[in-house]
């Protein structure tokens, strides 16, 4: 293999490992039809496919920040490569639901390996606006990945089987290992105790909340087959909260929301990601089920997005970089929100360029806008030596927002997929990116001051 630098091969590393992890979240969501023809279940099988990732990924992503602190980010993105290649053919050769199911949820806990540990790679091997660019370009790829997701997978589910959706991760897989073949891991100087009864309530929390709010539609808010996991998982996230609060090693340390800059731009983060998280799998289910188009054909229309994340979110990183996060984190909400505002024109019988072109543009372009200064306004207020965990808070937060976003679909938009549906689903999605617009607009400086960061560490 030729040779590449350091940082250059670093950040290669960072942005496939993580891709991998994104796109998963994602791609799933045009092959949940065929899913369900094939093996049952209908909409509670769909919110569960997704979900069960996203509450493995959501769950453990703190303990793998600490995990990458503690054990060095190359081992741990290692681990958690391998563990996904795994759990990915045992998902394309699932036989049922429930083992579908189940093998979704060891991805997850593999994928939470993989996103801190990336974006802690690059905050490590990157100083000053080198640093602001490999952010941007982690960004791009990586929320591309989430957005191409989609498209790929109509294409896989069409043209082989909704299986292959699963069965290709394991060619970015086998190109991370080959890239990372001559990296050496560097583990912390002081290994620090990981916070295991953090990490129990914490799974058990989020775990027991989801399943209570996808479990109303078939059991009603009566049945103590919802309320009983709701209850535990509540009193669960409290016991989280003050675990954090207590322990002498948390595995989330509360001392970072003392920053500013880290506190409000994950305030932000939980509107912006849930509406993101919803607002995709909304638009391709639809399109699908009511409108009737195919898995290729509907993640075909979410191509723009991707378009305009990978061709603009590096340059708004670098200006983010160079200008603050504040305005851009302010404008790109609203610029998406502007963009599913516009999509409420789509009907049955869809006509793509009077219907979604222009709504689909701007809600690429608001994201390009947003996503890359969020990410520097959050990590840049946080001292290299925590940045693992930091990334690995912000990521949860991201993906615990787009979790309970699609678990609250069928209670707070409805079951019947149909236009008022859509609309419904649109407008609550344009309404969370101006509320994370407005909490930036608010609340992000244009730097962290040294004193925060220094509070921050003690």
């Amino acid at each position: 293999m030729p040779k590449i630098a350091l940082d250059r091969r670093a950040l290669l590393v960072a942005i496939l490992a993580a891709f991998v992890a994104f796109l998963d979240g994602s791609i799933i969501t045009v092959a949940l039809p065929a899913i369900t023809d094939e093996l049952g279940g209908g909409l509670p099988v769909q919110q569960w496919v997704v979900d069960a990732y996203l509450i493995t990924l959501g769950a453990l992503i703190l303990l793998a920040g600490s995990l990458s602190d503690l054990l060095g980010r190359i081992a741990v993105l290692r681990i958690g490569l391998i563990g996904f290649g795994i759990a990915s053919i045992a998902c394309g050769l699932a036989p049922t639901a429930e083992l579908l199911i189940a093998a979704r949820a060891a991805q997850g806990v593999a994928g939470a390996l993989l996103v801190p540990s990336s974006l802690a790679l690059i905050m490590g091997t990157h100083r000053g606006p080198a640093q602001s660019r490999a952010i941007g370009l982690w960004t791009a790829w990586t929320s591309a990945a989430f957005i191409v997701g989609p498209l790929l997978g109509g294409v896989l589910t069409d043209l082989l089987s909704w299986r292959w959706v699963f069965f290709i991760n394991v060619v970015p897989i086998a190109l991370t290992m080959l890239l990372m073949a001559p990296m050496r891991n560097e583990p912390a100087a002081v290994r620090t105790p990981i916070d295991v009864w953090g990490a129990v309530l914490g799974a058990f929390g989020l775990g027991g909340v989801v399943f209570g709010l996808i479990e109303q539609a078939n059991y009603g808010w009566q049945s103590p087959v919802v309320i009983v996991p709701i209850i535990v998982g509540v009193l669960s996230l409290i016991g989280f909260i003050v675990r954090q609060a207590t322990a002498q090693h948390p595995m989330m340390p509360l001392s970072l929301f003392r920053n500013r800059n880290f506190a409000v731009g994950n305030l932000a983060t939980v509107a912006i990601y849930a509406a993101l998280s919803l607002s995709t799998l909304v638009l391709v289910l639809f399109l699908q089920q009511a409108a009737g188009l195919s898995a290729t054909a509907s993640g075909l229309v979410m191509l723009p997005i991707t378009i305009m994340l990978i061709a603009f979110s590096s340059l708004f990183g670098t200006l983010a970089g160079r200008f603050g996060s504040r305005w851009f984190m302010t404008a790109g909400p609203l610029i998406a929100a502007a963009g599913l505002v516009s999509m409420l024109a789509i009907d049955v019988p869809f006509d793509f360029v009077p219907q979604a072109l222009l709504g689909v543009v701007l809600l690429g372009l608001g994201l390009a806008v947003t996503v890359a200064p969020l990410t520097s306004a959050v990590l840049g207020a946080i001292e290299p030596a925590r940045s693992g965990i930091a990334s690995a808070v912000n990521n949860a937060i991201s993906r615990i927002s787009g979790l309970v976003a699609i678990a609250l679909l069928g209670a707070v938009v409805g079951t019947v997929v149909d236009a008022a549906w859509l609309d419904r689903a649109l407008q609550l999605c344009a309404a969370l990116l101006s509320i994370g617009a407005v909490v930036s607009a608010i609340g992000i400086r244009r730097v962290a001051e040294p004193e925060e960061v220094e509070a921050a560490a003690r």
